[in-house]
C-alpha cells in the first residue's frame, strides 16, 4: 500500500478575499491559479466579502460565503486613496488606517471558523513607524501583534522598510518577499541595449538605511556600488521629519555609466530626484529608479520637469499598491507586474509546501541576465 503524499493535499479550501482596492491583482491571481488548477473560466478562488458603512462613518464586515474549512488568504492594499466611502454626506478616501480597521473587520468576520488565515499586505501598515526614537507609539509592531492575536497565521508583506519589525511576533509566520527579479526582468525587457557589468553599470543606494537591497542587487549582478549618506537637520521637524540639508555621495566614478537607483518606496520623490540631478551633475549617462511602491504623494509635475531635462531614464514600480491610472500614461514610467508571483506564493502555500525558492530568486535572476547577455553578445 502506498502512502498519502500530504504535500500534494490542500491545507484547507483555497479562498482569496480581496479587500476593496484590491480587485484588479486579485482577479489577476485568480486567473492563474485557475490555470494551474484546471478551473472552469465562470468558477473563482475569489470569496465575497464587503465592509459596508453606516451614514456616519461607521462599518462592519461581511462574509457572504461559508468560512469553515478554508484555507483564506486576505489580499490587503492599506495605501490605495483610489476607494472612497460616505460619511454624513462628503465623499472621504480610504485611509491606511481605514483599509486596516476594514482588514480586521473581515477577519472578525470569520469567526474562527478558518482552517488558516493569512495576510498578504504588499506594503506592511505603518512600516515606516518600525521602531521608536523617542516616547512615541510603535504602530507597526502593535498591528501585527494584533492580527496574530485576532487568528492571523501568516503575514506576507514585501520589501518592508525594516524587516526587523517582525521580532514583534518572533513564533508566528512573517515573510518578506522582495520584488529583485521582477524588477531587473523589467529592465532588460525595457531597457534592450543596457550592459549590466562593472565598466557600464553601477547600482546605488540613495541613503545609508537601503545599503542592504542595493548590496543584494551589486552581488547578484557583479555590478559596483556607490550610497548617498543624507544629511538633515535634526534641530527642527518639517512636514513631521527632519529635512535634509545636502546628500554626500560614497563610491567610485560614475561618469559615462548607466546607473540604478534602488529604494522601497517612492513617496514624494524629492530625495530620490535630488540625488539623481546630482549623479548628473557628476556626469552619469543614463539613471534608471527600483521601486517596489510607487505612492507619489506629491503628484508627478516634477518627474516630468527632471524626465524632460534629462535628469532621469526610467522609473520601476509595481503594481502590489494603488497605481493611479495617469501614472501609467507617463513616458518614464514601467510598471512591474506582481501577480504571478503572488499567485505561485498562495498556490505553493495552500498545499503546505516550502516557499523558500521563491523568497530567493538569485538562481532565477542568474538565468535571465545570462539568457539576455548571450543573446546580445
Amino acid at each position: 500500500m502506498s502512502e498519502i503524499n500530504f504535500k500534494h493535499t490542500p491545507f484547507g479550501d483555497l479562498a482569496i478575499i480581496s479587500m476593496r482596492g484590491c480587485e484588479d491583482i486579485s482577479s489577476k491571481v485568480d486567473y492563474y491559479l485557475k490555470q494551474w488548477r484546471g478551473a472552469e473560466e465562470d468558477q473563482s478562488f475569489v470569496i465575497p466579502a464587503t465592509c459596508p458603512r453606516f451614514g456616519t462613518g461607521e462599518a462592519k464586515g461581511v462574509l457572504n460565503h461559508t468560512a469553515r474549512g478554508l484555507d483564506a488568504y486576505i489580499i490587503c492594499d492599506c495605501f490605495n486613496h483610489g476607494v472612497t466611502y460616505k460619511m454624513y454626506g462628503q465623499t472621504v478616501p480610504m485611509s491606511p488606517d481605514d483599509h486596516y480597521q476594514d482588514l480586521k473587520r473581515v477577519i472578525a468576520a470569520f469567526g474562527g471558523k478558518a482552517r488558516r488565515i493569512t495576510v498578504i499586505m504588499p506594503m506592511l501598515y505603518e512600516g515606516r513607524q518600525h521602531r521608536r526614537t523617542k516616547r512615541e507609539s510603535m504602530d507597526c509592531a502593535m498591528a501585527l501583534q494584533e492580527l496574530i492575536a485576532m487568528g492571523v497565521k501568516n503575514i506576507i508583506t514585501f520589501d518592508a522598510h525594516d524587516p526587523r519589525v517582525q521580532n514583534a511576533i518572533p513564533n508566528d509566520g512573517f515573510d518578506n518577499v522582495t520584488a529583485s527579479y521582477q524588477m531587473i526582468k523589467s529592465l532588460l525587457r525595457e531597457v534592450p541595449d543596457i550592459k549590466l557589468d562593472r565598466e557600464h553599470t553601477m547600482i546605488v543606494s540613495p541613503d545609508e538605511g537601503g545599503m542592504g537591497r542595493c548590496i543584494y542587487y551589486s552581488s547578484i549582478l557583479g555590478l559596483e556600488l556607490g550610497m548617498f549618506y543624507k544629511r538633515r537637520n535634526y534641530s527642527i521637524i518639517v512636514n513631521g521629519k527632519n529635512p535634509i540639508e545636502a546628500h554626500e555621495f560614497l563610491g567610485a566614478d560614475v561618469k559615462g555609466k548607466d546607473l540604478i537607483l534602488v529604494d522601497d518606496m517612492i513617496s514624494s520623490g524629492e530625495s530620490m530626484l535630488d540625488i539623481a540631478a546630482r549623479l548628473k551633475e557628476r556626469g552619469a549617462n543614463r539613471i534608471f529608479i527600483f521601486s517596489t511602491f510607487g505612492l507619489f504623494v506629491e503628484g508627478y509635475e516634477k518627474f516630468d520637469e527632471y524626465y524632460e531635462n534629462g535628469y532621469i531614464d526610467k522609473i520601476f514600480t509595481t503594481n502590489l499598491i494603488y497605481n493611479e491610472p495617469e501614472l501609467l500614461t507617463k513616458p518614464w514610467y514601467s510598471n512591474v507586474n506582481m501577480s504571478k508571483y503572488i499567485a505561485l506564493l498562495v498556490d505553493t502555500l495552500n498545499y503546505d509546501n516550502s516557499i523558500s525558492k521563491l523568497l530567493d530568486p538569485a538562481d532565477r535572476i542568474k538565468k535571465v541576465v545570462d539568457e539576455y547577455k548571450s543573446k546580445n553578445n
